[in-house]
């Protein structure tokens, strides 16, 4: 049950465990309709780079100044902020994910067996992935046929948004090789754990502040930045980094960071700091995509990216 207006540490609390927009919205009614107004302002225009932008300017609460009056809906005008900067950013990542998709609509349900065929071909049990068989994977997913458009919908509010075939492990590892590396932002730590199952040294880290995650005892509860001040990396990686995120900056600020592997998609308003993209080669960076790292990402439907930094000897 979302907090009242009136008990402001309580509602801190509660946005700390990332509740879903659904719940944002029944909440705070009232702050849901400025973000809806700023949101159809930008769509309108139809251009993606609106979305891109915005994406940017709600990646944290916008500032508020000394003796600005509280809200209508009772929230003071701070915490209102971070009420819209969290609805604001939720939304854009549902925006983006349904643009990768083609998916619209509130209520996403898989046939039988459709789902019976997803929870074989990307699951070990339950909602805990495993190594996808890019063969596998060819054979099996035609026959989900239009239902393949549900598949991120359905996971995504679990924090999966994407799937790792056996075969992106691979190269994966071997671009690692036997460099100390890291994961920042690891979420439930899947990556990782493929990884160190084929014998590469990394270490997941999170700052557990999703709470769409379980997070598991191997995943350290450590920011990014204290992650890479503490495990001084030579490699790094990151899957889905949070739309305008603070910390990716630091990767390329670390001096023993020699690469740094981000894995996302072509809807680049609903991941990664794109700002610290563009200015890595202020730091001794070249980056390049990675197609043939990319089509081993899935589904295919999410239009996966993988970019690649590498510092210059």
């Amino acid at each position: 049950m979302p907090p009242a207006a009136n008990r402001p540490r309580e509602v801190r609390a509660w946005l700390a465990t990332d509740p879903p927009l659904a719940e944002l919205r029944e909440a705070f009614p009232y702050e849901w309709e400025v973000v809806e107004r700023e949101l159809g302002d930008v769509l309108s225009g139809g251009d993606p780079a609106l979305l891109a932008a915005y994406a940017q300017k709600v990646a944290r609460p916008a500032p508020v100044r000394a003796g600005s009056p509280r809200s209508p809906s009772g929230l003071d005008a701070k915490l209102a902020a971070s009420v819209r900067q969290r609805m604001a950013a939720a939304a854009v990542r549902s925006i983006s994910l349904r643009a990768a998709t083609g998916t619209t609509g509130n209520v996403v349900r898989f046939s039988t067996r459709a789902g019976k065929l997803a929870q074989g071909l990307f699951f070990e049990r339950g909602l805990e992935r495993k190594p996808v068989s890019m063969r596998r994977f060819r054979l099996t997913w035609p026959l989900i046929g239009d239902e393949r458009s549900k598949l991120m919908p359905l996971v995504q509010p679990q924090g999966i948004y994407c799937f790792f075939s056996g075969e992106f492990i691979k190269a994966l590892a071997e671009l690692i090789g036997d460099r100390p590396a890291l994961e920042i932002a690891a979420g439930d730590g899947t990556l990782s754990r493929f990884l160190r199952a084929r014998g590469t040294a990394i270490r997941a880290t999170d700052d557990h502040s999703w709470g769409a995650v379980r997070f598991p005892d191997d995943v350290e509860r450590l920011d990014a930045r204290a992650a890479l001040r503490d495990a001084q990396p030579r490699v790094v990686v990151c899957s889905w980094p949070p739309s305008g995120n603070d910390f990716e900056r630091a990767v390329f600020e670390t001096a023993s960071v020699e690469r740094y592997v981000v894995v996302g998609n072509r809807q680049t308003a609903g991941w990664g700091d794109q700002a610290a993209y563009a200015a890595a080669a202020e730091h001794g960076f070249a980056h390049r995509d990675a197609p043939e790292l990319a089509r081993l990402v899935l589904p295919p439907e999410i239009e996966p990216v993988v970019l690649v930094f590498e510092r210059a000897r």
